[in-house]
């Protein structure tokens, strides 16, 4: 199906086989700090209403994180958005704390706190490049696509303690990043991030530093659900705002279209290091 727009002052609206509301396709042109402010507060990165199925995918990062943690640990979660999943693996631990500099996330990670039936987590809006706890604090640290200062997880880590991270790679999504000629990481050699904070965490003072990774294949069902993702992440920064983005995306759904849906890819890589 083609998928049209039409453009309104400075603002494209697109439409595909339902009209979707206008706050979610909306493209404004906004740097990333306003981007994942008025995200966060709007829906916390809450993708749950995505029509989408995955094949090769290898873990569940917060699964991870709980198979790895005791009662009576004191865990940090480095960009923990909307919080969603920390209060999901709470009665895990004996006190998880969730940070992230958006405003709007901690906003969004309150109220799910306020509505949800756990006691033991704490939020805090504040960055990962000066965190505002003692030294040797912390049991585990854990990051889930967010950026993280390798010495200052090691400065609140106890001895002993464990990191886990999951991190975007390069190759993510290639194929739309492909269709458009631009895109987060594009052009970047894959595996680089990878490289640069296993090093950064070594240097650091992290003796044991193990890396994994998947690139698992992903169906969206309908437009829409691909036009949310461009809409709610930076995969293709400012989305809808060159002229050419409408046909671009038209050019891609045909391109990819298959019986299981509208295919890409997600490529992921985790770390695990112990200081």
């Amino acid at each position: 199906m083609e998928i049209k727009g039409t453009k309104r002052g400075d603002e494209w609206y697109v439409m595909g086989s339902k009209t979707l509301g206008k706050d979610e396709l909306r493209l404004n042109q906004v740097d990333y700090e306003t981007f994942y402010n008025r995200v966060g507060k709007k829906n916390g990165w809450d993708f749950s209403s995505l029509q989408l199925t995955s094949e090769g995918v290898k873990w569940d990062f917060y699964n991870e994180v709980a198979k790895r943690v005791k009662e009576t640990d004191l865990l940090l979660d480095i960009g923990t958005g909307g919080g969603e999943n920390l209060l999901e693996i709470a009665s895990c631990l004996h006190l998880l704390v969730g940070i992230d500099l958006s405003k709007g996330m901690m906003e969004t990670a309150e109220k799910n706190l306020h509505n949800s039936n756990v006691n033991n987590v704490r939020f805090a809006q504040m960055s990962s490049n000066a965190l505002q706890f003692p030294e040797s604090f912390f049991d585990v640290v854990s990051c889930n696509h967010a950026p993280f200062n390798s010495r200052e997880v090691s400065r609140v880590l106890k001895s002993e303690g464990l990191f886990l991270t999951q991190q975007v790679s390069e190759a993510d999504k290639f194929n739309i990043k492909e269709a458009f000629g631009r895109g987060q990481s594009f052009g970047e050699e894959d595996g680089s991030l990878k490289e640069k904070y296993i090093r950064e965490l070594q240097e650091a003072g992290f003796s044991d530093v193990q890396s994994f990774e998947y690139d698992a294949t992903d169906y969206f069902q309908r437009p829409e659900d691909l036009i949310f993702l461009l809409t709610h992440t930076p995969i293709i920064p400012h989305f809808g705002e060159e002229k050419t983005d409408l046909d671009k995306l038209n050019c891609f759904i045909e391109d990819n279209l298959t019986d299981k849906g509208i295919r890409t890819n997600s490529k992921r890589f985790m770390i695990l290091a112990k200081k």
